[in-house]
């Protein structure tokens, strides 16, 4: 599957798409985990996963408090309308939430492994089966659409990585895959991707610091999730006010009263302490460090591309100053 080179870009009335691998050259950007999508790093590799429970609860807490509002609001007016809107919305809610229960019960999606020293990627399929993909071959793109509409312009984007079967004898459903992250698109997926190509082509030392999901569980010994994420998230107001920092401490504030904040971080956490292992014995050892001599190299190709990116990504910095 063919796809333009990295760093090109494709503008249209309502869409824009900007191409950033293969080659994975730089971006221009700092790396930002925007999604939590980074579940273990070390330094061999890297474990990319998408599973968020978490935003499925900020999407339904919304509705919920909507519903208890309009019904609380009207309970003087006309109480028969007020339990109207209580049965109407238990519906609406219910469905999703009911999806939301079960997904609790499901087991997570294993990730998708980023090994730096092989400069491989382990993509795990259907049925037990994997595949080792070549990192230079990935391909990655930033995907941004608006709509217009009366309520004004409305932007959504993706991060959408993509990776091809190396077996040349694949069947024609099973040749490539793809991940999507719904991140906005535009400058938000490219530091999102900042993060798996600074990883690899840098080291670990690049990527932000991000949720501890590895072994969670055992510092933990005993106390309850909705224990330790209702006191970070306290504590992070408190430390926004100390450092009078008055709107981001209400940004937390709104998020867990209209968005469920914690309760969507202590489901996450719960779901992702300790997160998926690679359960494959062959990608057990796959994973095992390299003497630094065996360390897979960049191909000719890529460095030139990157040196060449590099060289511009400095010229805009001269400029722009």
């Amino acid at each position: 599957m063919s796809t333009p080179p990295a760093g090109t870009t494709k503008k249209r009335m309502f869409s824009r798409n900007d191409y950033l691998a293969p080659l994975p050259i730089p971006t221009g950007r700092k790396p930002s985990d925007v999604l939590n999508i980074i579940w273990r790093k070390n330094e061999v590799f890297l474990d990319v996963g998408n599973y968020s429970i978490g935003s499925v609860v900020m999407m339904l807490w919304p509705m919920v408090m909507v519903v208890l509002a309009m019904s609380f609001f009207t309970r003087n007016l006309n109480s028969d309308f007020s339990q109207d809107i209580l049965i109407i919305g238990s519906v609406i809610v219910g469905v999703p939430t009911l999806f939301l229960i079960q997904g609790l019960f499901r087991e997570v999606p294993l990730p998708v492994r980023f090994n730096r020293q092989r400069r491989e990627v382990c993509v795990p399929r259907e049925d037990g089966e994997y595949w080792i993909v070549p990192w230079e071959t990935v391909t990655a793109a930033a995907t941004q659409q608006s709509s217009v509409s009366q309520a004004g312009k409305a932007t959504m984007g993706l991060l959408i990585i993509g990776f091809e079967n190396p077996d040349p004898l694949a069947k024609e459903d099973n040749q490539h895959f793809s991940l999507g992250f719904n991140c906005g698109g535009g400058t938000t997926a490219m530091a999102l991707w900042e993060c798996m190509r600074s990883y690899m082509e840098i080291g670990p030392q690049m990527l932000p610091i991000t949720n501890d999901f590895e072994g969670g569980r055992e510092k933990r010994r005993g106390r309850s999730v909705f224990w330790d994420v209702s006191c970070a998230y306290l504590d992070g107001i408190r430390q926004h006010l100390v450092a009078q920092e008055v709107g981001k401490a209400a940004w937390l504030v709104i998020g867990a009263v209209f968005l469920g904040g914690p309760l969507a971080m202590m489901l996450q956490e719960w779901k992702l302490s300790p997160p998926p292992d690679l359960p494959y014995p062959d990608i057990i050892e796959w994973s095992k460090p390299l003497p630094p001599e065996q360390w897979a190299k960049r191909s000719p190709e890529l460095e030139e591309a990157i040196a060449q990116r590099e060289a511009e990504l400095a010229v805009q910095a001269k400029d722009a100053a």
